[in-house]
């Protein structure tokens, strides 16, 4: 076996390159693409609220109707390989972003550790710290804006 064939397709791979399976592995579950954001008009800075997706399983930071989603809520997102540099609202710790950036994934992520404890136990999770949409009025987005994210 040879050097490269010894490292983890993360990091022999562009993200286009990648397979269903890998790109979806990619994924560390964190669940903070989920989360509602607004868009200041002036600065055009991004920010993330603590309001949930109504179909976000919050204690498992999954996706209830993944394969749907898209007929469910238009405006969620299926990312693509070519479009992760114009995502700018991606959170910093997203491995698409990251890899995308030429950076590593971060020590806690799943393919890493092999489970999600170091994700969860870092605080980099929405597990516990957000609310359904289907409680909050949309034009109180703004009340409860986030600084953890």
């Amino acid at each position: 076996m040879t050097a490269e064939q010894d490292k983890p397709f993360w990091e022999t791979k562009t993200l286009a390159d990648m397979t269903p399976a890998e790109w979806e592995a990619l994924c560390d579950g964190c669940a903070k693409c989920c989360l509602h954001k607004l868009e200041d008009e002036d600065s055009g800075m991004i920010h993330y609220t603590r309001v949930a997706c109504r179909y976000l399983d919050q204690k498992k930071c999954r996706c209830t109707v993944y394969e749907t989603r898209k007929r469910l809520v238009p405006d969620c997102i299926k990312l693509e390989p070519g479009e992760i540099s114009e995502l700018h609202w991606m959170p910093g710790t997203c491995a698409y972003r990251l890899l995308d950036e030429g950076r590593p994934l971060p020590v806690w992520h799943p393919l890493l550790t092999g489970d999600r404890k170091a994700l969860v136990e870092t605080g980099n999770s929405v597990s516990g710290k957000v609310i359904s949409e289907d409680h909050v009025h949309e034009e109180g987005f703004d009340e409860h804006i986030i600084h953890w994210v």
